[in-house]
């Protein structure tokens, strides 16, 4: 499932072509995707400006000319393409142009300068969705979020304050949306490694040096990921097509049996509340 890095990349790339543009017509392909389309859902959307693309959390949201919030999330295999855009690796996502069959929203835009732009929403195993807030309208998904992790709001009292008295395991804590927004279990596994902290300690046995530390090495671990286009695992790209790279510097993900880039010692994967966790055993505790 595409993390916060990968959101923010595709935010970057749909941003030039889309923020500005007009929204002539929306074709929908289906009636839904993991949730049925608002109640005139294209309708509502033609003859609007977006004004400009956000990110929260791992959610783009587009607010457009009326002040309504159009919002989409990726799911697993959402991707969002511009114009020709294809892959430049071979995926489940290549939607082959605008009558690909994994090709389920197409907005036809005008942009002031870049004139017609074409947007393509391809989602082959359809658990990403989209829905529209009015204006001033109350957002379920985005109105419990904590703090963005590379936004000023997230220091260390705040989350010091934020674990004191927790007993749930650390890994749990951090990716829980409710505390800081956008975390995902690729990145807090990197974190938590280039921190020396095992997942699986009470949350509230952390110490003020180790959260001192904590909170840089989360922005480091996503500002690094960000400059490298997110991670390809499967099927994520950007908005033009082409695959992350940050996947190339993972230290623990996904390196199960291979030696830790520190001290040799084999990685180990667990798993905790159903997702898999990878840390060193000598140099995390």
């Amino acid at each position: 499932m595409p993390e916060l890095p990968e959101v923010e990349t595709v935010r970057r790339g749909l941003a030039p072509y889309i923020e500005s543009a007009r929204i002539e017509r929306v074709e929908l392909r289906r009636p839904d995707l993991r949730f049925a389309f608002p109640e005139r859902f294209a309708e509502r959307l033609k003859g609007q400006a977006i004004t400009q693309l956000n990110r929260r959390a791992k959610y783009l949201v587009a607010t457009l000319s009326d002040g309504a919030s159009w919002l989409s999330h990726l799911g697993m295999t959402g991707a969002f393409l511009v114009d020709d855009a294809t892959l430049a690796e071979p995926s489940r996502i290549d939607p082959g142009g605008t009558s690909g069959k994994h090709v389920h929203v197409v907005a036809h835009l005008t942009h002031p300068e870049r004139g017609p732009v074409i947007l393509r929403y391809s989602d082959p195993r359809r658990f990403g969705f989209m829905d529209l807030f009015p204006a001033g309208a109350p957002n379920p998904y985005l109105d419990t979020l904590g703090p963005e992790p590379l936004g000023n709001a997230l220091d260390a009292p705040y989350l010091a304050e934020r674990l004191r008295g927790r007993k749930g395991p650390i890994k749990a804590v951090l990716l829980d949306q409710r505390v800081i927004a956008g975390l995902g279990n690729i990145y807090v596994c990197e974190a938590l490694f280039l921190t020396g902290i095992d997942p699986r300690r009470p949350a509230g046995s952390l110490t003020g040096d180790e959260i001192e530390r904590l909170v840089p090495t989360i922005r480091q671990v996503l500002t690094a990921a960000i400059a490298a286009g997110g991670s390809t695992l499967k099927d994520f790209s950007g908005a033009n097509g082409q695959p992350g790279y940050f996947q190339h510097n993972f230290a623990v993900y996904g390196h199960e049996g291979e030696p830790c880039p520190v001290c040799a010692t084999p990685i180990t994967r667990i798993v905790q509340s159903g997702r898999s966790t990878f840390l060193c055993p000598t140099c995390q505790h």
